[in-house]
């Protein structure tokens, strides 16, 4: 019989954590090409056929996504599977019209085909958009785990953008290992937040290796998600955070609503920095498609290092890059310091921007007076240094998760903007953490 010809979408991530669990070893399929986009760099690529196993000697072609149309035709595919995150309900369905007109049935995969099963307890943190707040929610549960006297492994969603065959599982124990494994900014700002606070992070592209390996020396696991996207494994308790400034995202984004119907603990992050009625409208929506989670407000506090700096001064914020790009969000941690600390003024870093940083405010038009920290590559990480250091101002204040001076050479002074979860309301994550456990055997 005519094995079932498959095309994955994805964004370096979800589409290889499919392929690799469910189609790798599946004779009733054959992955003919990945697409991908949101990342720059990523297509162009092959799957290599370490990673891609022995049905697939020659590996599998990574395309950009644009020409899925063409590709569905050319190899005559029966099925396109969607798996990247963080996009509206709406544009999913204009990639399944785009392939349901090539001649092909598209696919979205749930958890029952793509959760692996750990042999530990797994806490997952998720969202229903990118930039909720997700690191700052899991480094809450991991402090809290710590303080049990736990020993805590942080599994990060992936971000392959390099090497596949060098990435297949990273354990990421100091700083140093951020160099060895040559990680981009998007990867540094995940990592080294956990790093500091003594937590080990695994990231790669194999999750069940992961997994085996990260099973090792946990007694927890933290699922550390990516975007919007459901955890790779299956959670034994599953927070899901969730954004008053963007009241109604949590049912329009995909798969976003997954998560938020699927929580056991929302936790309804940026509650003192929110409209009142926003916020109202996001518990409302959270009672209606999932009326039994156990609902946390709580708030991310900011902290400034030299605050003096800022006042009066004309200043360049960069913030979190996913957060401003496919978050959607026009501002992050960065200008709310900026106008809290009496900033003179925001400068519009656009006429400065060169290269990918310049396409990249063509392509997110709702960016203005904010420049996104975006680093995919050596080459991105040059450009937006330069960026930084051509915008004439006194200051640059940096919202990223981590201190953009250990990557860029800054010609300027800069202040950092840091922040963590406070709970405001009971339960808290550590009593509702302390009940979990407990029920696990593991206190």
């Amino acid at each position: 019989m005519r094995k079932t010809r498959v095309i994955i979408m994805g964004a370096a991530g979800r589409d290889f954590h499919n392929f690799n669990v469910y189609f790798r070893n599946n004779d009733a399929y054959e992955v003919v090409a990945f697409t991908a986009t949101q990342i720059p760099g990523i297509e162009g690529r092959l799957y290599p056929p370490e990673l891609a196993g022995d049905r697939y000697p020659k590996g599998i072609p990574i395309y950009p996504e644009e020409e899925l149309p063409e590709l569905v035709r050319k190899f005559d595919v029966d099925q396109v599977v969607f798996a990247y995150s963080d996009v509206s309900h709406e544009y999913v369905m204009h990639k399944a019209s785009i392939a349901l007109a090539s001649g092909a049935d598209f696919r979205l995969m749930g958890p029952k085909s793509t959760m692996l099963k750990a042999e530990v307890p797994v806490i997952a943190v998720c969202a229903v958009r990118t930039g909720c707040g997700k690191s700052q929610t899991s480094r809450r549960v991991a402090k809290i785990l710590r303080g049990m006297g736990l020993r805590v492994v942080v599994i990060r969603h992936p971000m392959p953008y390099g090497d596949l065959r060098k990435q297949v599982c990273q354990r990421f124990a100091t700083f140093d290992d951020l160099d060895k494994y040559e990680c981009t900014i998007e990867e540094r700002e995940e990592y080294e937040p956990h790093i500091r606070n003594g937590i080990i992070v695994y990231a790669g592209v194999d999750y069940e290796k992961i997994l085996r390996e990260a099973e090792k020396e946990a007694d927890v696991i933290i699922w550390d998600g990516g975007n919007n996207d459901i955890p790779f494994y299956k959670p034994d308790l599953h927070i899901v955070v969730a954004d008053p400034h963007r009241p109604g995202h949590e049912i329009r984004y995909h798969p976003g609503e997954t998560n938020l119907r699927m929580a056991d603990v929302v936790v309804i992050n940026k509650v003192k920095t929110a409209a009142p009625e926003n916020l109202e409208a996001v518990k409302r929506n959270i009672r209606e498609v999932n009326p039994n989670a156990t609902v946390i407000e709580a708030a991310s506090p900011i902290t400034v290092d030299n605050p003096e700096l800022v006042k009066e001064k004309r200043v360049l914020v960069v913030e979190d890059g996913p957060t401003l790009t496919h978050g959607n969000m026009p501002y992050g941690a960065g200008v709310i310091a900026s106008r809290k600390l009496g900033a003179r003024e925001i400068v519009d870093p656009r006429p400065y921007a060169v290269g990918s940083i310049a396409e990249a405010f063509k392509k997110y038009s709702h960016l203005e007076n904010v420049l996104p920290a975006l680093g995919y590559g050596k080459e991105q990480i040059e450009e937006l240094e330069k960026v930084v250091n051509s915008v004439p101002c006194d200051v640059v204040v940096i919202g990223t998760p981590i201190d953009l001076r250990r990557v860029l050479r800054l010609n300027k002074p800069a202040v950092r903007v840091t922040y963590e979860l406070e709970e405001l309301t009971s339960p808290n994550l550590e009593q509702i953490l302390r009940k979990f456990l407990e029920n696990a055997g593991k206190l």
